[in-house]
C-alpha cells in the first residue's frame, strides 16, 4: 500500500511541475516602424519576471540586409510572441509559421506587429484587424463597437490612424473569457497610442476591451477594439494593440502600465495554455488612476 501511496505522489509531483513549467516563447523582432530596440527587451522582461515564462529572441537581419537566412524553427515553442513589421521573411520561414498556427499554436500579436504583411492574406487573417502599410477598403472592412456589439464598416478609406497619444479608459465588453476575468469593467491605461480605424479580415472572436477614440485627440470618434482573441483555425491567438513602446526601458508609460502587463501576461499564458493563472494584483489600475510596475514585474 506505501509502495503504491508513494508512486502515486510522485506522480502528482511530477504533474504539478509539468502545469507549472515556464511556457518556452519565440519572440519575433529585429525590424518595426517603433522602438523595437526597446519594447523586445521589455516584453521579454515582463514575460519572464512572471515565472511563467522563458523567452527566446528571433532578431531578424536590420531593413534592406539579406533575410534569406532567417529561416526559423517553432517546433520547441508553445507561444510566438510578434514585435515584427518590416521586410518579407523568407518563404520557409513563412510555411513553418502557418503550420505551427495550424497546429494549435499559440500566438500574441503585439502592437505594430498588426501594420505587417499588408500583401500577405493569411497574416491578416491571424491579425483580424490592420493598418498602415497602404490598407484601405481592399484590406477588408472597418470594425468597431457600436450599440452592444461588433459592427462591420464598408464604407471607403486608409486602414490605421491614431490621435496623439494620451491616457485613456478601456471598457470591458466580456468578463468571463480567462483573460479578462476578475477584471474590472473600467480601467485607465498609461500614456500611449489609441490605435483607431484599424480594418482587415475582421475574424475577432472574443472582443475584450475597447476604448473610446476622442476626436479632441484627433482620433475616430468611435469605440474601438484594442484587446481580442482571434478566430483563425485551431491556434488560439491574443491581439493588443496597447503598448506603444517609449525612449528607453525606464521610461516607457505605456508598456510600464500595470494594465497594460496584466493583460499580456494573461493573454499571453491563455494563447499558450488555453488557461490563466496568475491573479489579478491589488494594484490593477481603477477607472480614474493608472498605475505602473516601473520595473515590469507582476506580481
Amino acid at each position: 500500500m506505501r509502495k503504491w501511496t508513494l508512486v502515486l505522489w510522485a506522480c502528482l509531483c511530477v504533474v504539478s511541475l509539468m502545469a507549472q513549467a515556464p511556457i518556452k516563447t519565440l519572440l519575433i523582432t529585429g525590424q518595426n516602424n517603433h522602438n523595437w530596440q526597446v519594447s523586445h527587451v521589455v516584453l521579454k522582461r515582463i514575460l519572464e519576471n512572471s515565472g511563467r515564462f522563458t523567452v527566446d529572441f528571433a532578431i531578424s537581419p536590420a531593413a534592406g540586409e539579406d533575410m534569406s537566412g532567417f529561416v526559423l524553427d517553432f517546433k520547441p515553442y508553445a507561444l510566438v510572441v510578434l514585435d515584427y513589421n518590416g521586410d518579407a521573411w523568407p518563404e520557409e520561414t513563412n510555411r513553418r509559421f502557418l503550420e505551427y498556427v495550424a497546429q494549435g499554436g499559440g500566438v500574441v500579436v503585439y502592437h505594430a506587429a498588426d501594420n505587417a504583411f499588408a500583401g500577405w492574406p493569411a497574416y491578416n487573417q491571424l491579425c483580424a484587424l490592420g493598418g498602415w502599410e497602404n490598407r484601405n477598403e481592399n484590406a477588408g472592412p472597418y470594425v468597431y463597437w457600436q450599440d452592444g456589439r461588433l459592427v462591420k464598416d464598408y464604407s471607403l478609406g486608409v486602414g490605421g490612424s491614431h490621435g496623439k497619444q494620451h491616457e485613456y479608459v478601456l471598457q470591458l465588453r466580456d468578463a468571463e473569457h480567462p483573460v479578462t476575468k476578475g477584471l474590472p469593467a473600467q480601467w485607465k491605461h498609461g500614456q500611449d497610442e489609441l490605435y483607431d480605424r484599424m480594418r482587415g479580415p475582421g475574424n475577432i472572436q472574443d472582443c475584450l476591451f475597447t476604448a473610446f477614440s476622442t476626436k479632441e485627440t484627433g482620433g475616430s470618434g468611435r469605440e474601438e477594439p484594442l484587446i481580442f482573441t482571434v478566430d483563425y483555425g485551431k491556434a488560439r491567438i491574443f491581439h493588443t494593440m496597447l503598448g506603444h513602446a517609449g525612449e528607453s526601458v525606464e521610461h516607457s508609460p505605456a508598456m510600464q502600465c500595470t494594465g497594460f502587463q496584466v493583460t499580456l501576461l494573461r493573454g499571453a499564458e491563455w494563447a499558450a495554455t488555453g488557461e490563466v493563472t496568475q491573479p489579478v494584483p491589488a494594484d490593477f489600475p481603477t477607472a480614474q488612476q493608472a498605475t505602473f510596475r516601473m520595473e515590469y514585474k507582476i506580481p
